[in-house]
């Protein structure tokens, strides 16, 4: 018997039951749920979807059976896939499963995915139900008209939340829907077919040897090892970002909205980080983003924590530890611990990390500029023509107030490195040494008098480089003064020394010296620190509070001498010490030299270079450094124009004697009577014994020695002849002890 046939037009079908219609025209039994036009299963009056025909034999399972079987699909009923150890169901007329080719295939060349509902194409290719959202390319989502994207698809019944459900739950995959992982307390989706989430290892892995991360889409390989669609510009590896060609570098991914704001838009929100987008931190008026799976910022504690002991800071990446403890990656360079930047193996000193766009400049670029922030890079102080660079989160500089500042009442210092006092209050990083309260310099744990910071690279130089050179100040080191055939130090932003009017410098009308300290005043109109004894206006020396009349500055270590030593030596200028003149440093009685004759004293400089303009100008007791020339020159020992110290107290004497030579228990005492001392005042001489012998108790010879020729027409030579002559025989008598008078006075010429 023919088999009566669907009445529709062009339809081949057999008719059901008594109507002239096939199942899919609506002919047959329906089902009695309202609106439902779906064919009633077997001897039921429901369809599959409302609980007709056989349903799978699994407690609580509600599911229909497939074709002659007791299961379900997802309990292994129906026909199987042929593969060995696949469990799939079988596909249409095939044995395969989709995975492995089964059912229609799509009809677009080289494409093995299946095809979709009643089209003959992939879901990639446009088959199956589409999302009616206008210009919406994606597929429906079950039995509704909606992608996921446009809320299709069965929704999480958390309250506020718009995720699609996973499996069979009611839940998305955050809230706990869909297949979990088994390992114990673990809370997160299995991956996949296989019972476990991506940390314990579910899902496809990448074929990489020694690689535990999860292949990406189709491929054999995770995101790191080049998985998944890759951005389509050239030479470039990195990951395309969503439905685009593009990494996130090349602006892939969802953009943020902002105008002219090039960054991605951070989950699913539309903005950047930088413009308010992702997670943010929960504490009250912080604007800052949240950190991973926490409800805080870094600076709130939130992210993964560093687990060295008592730090705080945030762990780099897939480290364990802060950059200070060797976290995230660090530079190749040998013996080098920095953090190395970007995409580079190196540390910023060693060339990684974006550089400035600058010519001939290695330095690093600061922030999102390509300058680095000696050329304007970085964020800038907002300062009316300041052009320093902002610190920290503040739109300032360290000068204007900017960056973190010192926490000591009445300080405005800026408080350095992570702690909350500046230099001055002990902030920052100390020296090492015992009872040393210095800064430390660098990466050193010194501060720069013991050593710390980078020293020069002169052979037996230990003294600090400066800037960016390796030469301390002395060896030409730092920035040099812009003025031709100069070679010290420029000061401060400017390009000259403090000589040629480099650093900052007084504010007084038409004074042009440099400004002391951090006061707008030189030393002479008060500025610099100043001595703290009362009523005294001097400027306090070194790093003591007192000028050099009360004590301050460095002073010399003669026993019981209270004078200020000079210079960079340790002694005063009695006892040697300051710049010594090179022509008579060896006598006993040398002079201190000045810049201004070379470094000789005024009396040498004038004898040495008699022709020189400078010497024309020199006033000097010219015939009485004659007699101390010819005395230095055929003696040794002579003191020359000192008072006289004495070992019983601490005083000095206030009379002087032009030349002396103590000899055993004889002071052999040379005075040049100049012009035969007709001025002197004999009573004020007779004194002057008198104060002598209460300094030296023992014997005194004067030699009385005028050098004059208006009273005997000698020649002068002749005269030191004759003086010379005297002092040997007096010398032999005191060494032979004939001297028996307390006081011998020998006149010659006068």
């Amino acid at each position: 018997m023919t088999r009566r046939r669907c009445n529709e037009p062009d339809c081949k079908k057999g008719a059901e039951g008594k109507s002239g219609k096939c199942i899919a025209h609506g002919g047959g039994k329906r089902c009695s749920e309202p609106d439902c036009k779906v064919s009633a299963i077997g001897k039921t009056d429901k369809c599959k979807a409302h609980g007709g025909g056989k349903r799978c034999n699994e407690p609580d399972c509600k599911v229909s059976a497939q074709s002659k079987t007791d299961k379900c699909i997802a309990h292994g009923g129906g026909k199987r896939c042929s593969e060995p150890n696949c469990h799939s169901s079988a596909q249409g007329k095939t044995d395969k499963c989709i995975a492995h080719g089964g059912g229609k295939i799509c009809n677009e060349p080289d494409c093995k995915a299946s095809a979709r509902g009643k089209s003959d194409k992939c879901v990639a290719h446009g088959g199956g139900k589409r999302c009616n959202e206008p210009d919406c390319k994606t597929s429906a989502v079950g039995k509704t008209d909606k992608c996921v994207a446009h809320g299709g698809g069965k929704r999480c019944s958390e309250p506020d939340c718009k995720s699609c459900t996973q499996g069979n739950s009611d839940k998305c995959r955050i809230h706990g829907g869909g297949k979990r992982c088994n390992e114990p307390d673990c809370k997160k989706g299995a991956i996949g077919k296989t019972d476990k989430c991506r940390t314990h290892g579910g899902g496809k892995c990448c074929n990489e040897p020694d690689c535990k991360k999860g292949a990406i889409g189709k491929t054999d390989k995770c995101r790191t090892h080049g998985g998944g669609k890759c951005c389509n510009e050239s030479d470039c590896h990195s990951s395309a970002q969503g439905k685009t060609d593009k990494c996130v570098a090349h602006g892939g991914g969802k953009r943020c909205t902002e105008p002219d704001c090039k960054t991605s838009a951070v989950g699913k929100t539309d903005k950047c980080i930088a413009h308010g987008g992702g997670k943010r931190c929960n504490e009250p008026d912080c604007k800052s983003s949240a950190q991973c799976k926490t409800d805080k910022c870094i600076a709130h504690g939130g992210g993964k924590r560093c687990n060295e002991p008592n730090c705080q800071s945030s762990a780099r990446e897939k480290y364990n530890k802060c950059i200070a403890h060797g976290g995230g990656k660090r530079c190749n360079e040998p013996d080098c611990h920095s953090s190395a930047r970007g995409n580079s193996d190196k540390c910023v000193a060693h060339g990684g990390g974006k550089r400035c766009s600058e010519p001939n400049c290695k330095a690093g670029a600061e922030g999102k500029t390509d300058k680095c922030v000696a050329h304007g890079g970085g964020k800038r102080c907002s300062e009316l023509n300041c052009k320093a660079s902002a610190q920290g989160k503040t739109d300032k500089c360290i000068s204007h107030g900017g960056g973190k500042r010192c926490n000591e009442p009445d300080c405005k210092a800026s408080a350095q490195g992570k702690t909350d006092k500046c230099v001055a209050h002990g902030g920052g990083k100390r020296c090492s040494e015992p009872d040393c309260k210095s800064s430390a310099q660098g990466n050193t744990d010194k501060c720069i008098a013991h050593g710390g910071g980078k020293r020069c690279n002169e052979p037996d130089c230990k003294a600090s480089a400066k800037g960016n050179t390796d030469k301390c100040i002395a060896h030409g080191g730092g920035k040099q003064c812009s003025e031709p055939d100069c070679h010290s130090s420029a000061r401060g932003k400017t390009d000259k020394c403090r000589t040629h009017g480099g650093g900052k410098r007084c504010n007084e009308e038409e004074c042009k010296k440099g400004a002391e300290g951090k006061t707008d005043k030189c030393i002479a109109h008060g500025g610099g620190k100043r001595c703290n004894e009362p009523n005294c206006h001097s400027s306090a020396r070194g790093k003591t509070d007192k000028c050099v009349a009360h004590g301050g500055g460095k002073r010399c270590n003669e026993p019981d001498c209270k004078a200020s030593a000079r210079k960079k030596s340790d002694k005063c200028i009695a006892h040697g010490g300051g710049p010594r003149c090179p022509n008579c440093i060896d006598w006993i009685d040398s002079r201190r030299g000045c810049s201004k004759y070379d470094g000789y004293c005024a009396t040498c400089f004038k004898r040495i270079f008699p022709d020189d303009e400078r010497s024309k100008i020199i006033y000097t007791h010219t015939k009485e450094i004659m007699v101390r020339n010819a005395i230095n020159t055929n003696f040794e020992g002579f003191v020359h124009d000192r008072p006289l110290y004495t070992m019983n107290c601490d005083c000095t004497h206030r009379r002087r004697i032009d030349h002396r030579k103590l000899i055993g228990n004889t002071i052999l005492a040379v005075e040049t009577d100049e012009f035969g001392h007709r001025g002197y005042d004999q009573h004020d001489e007779e004194i002057r014994y008198d104060d002598l012998f209460m300094i030296h108790s023992g014997k005194w010879i004067f030699i009385r020695f005028n050098p004059d020729n208006n009273i005997s027409k000698v020649d002068i030579d002749d005269k030191l002849d004759k003086l010379i002559e005297t002092m040997e025989e007096c010398i032999d008598r005191i060494e032979r002890e004939e001297n028996t008078e307390l006081l011998e006075i020998y006149k010659l010429y006068c």
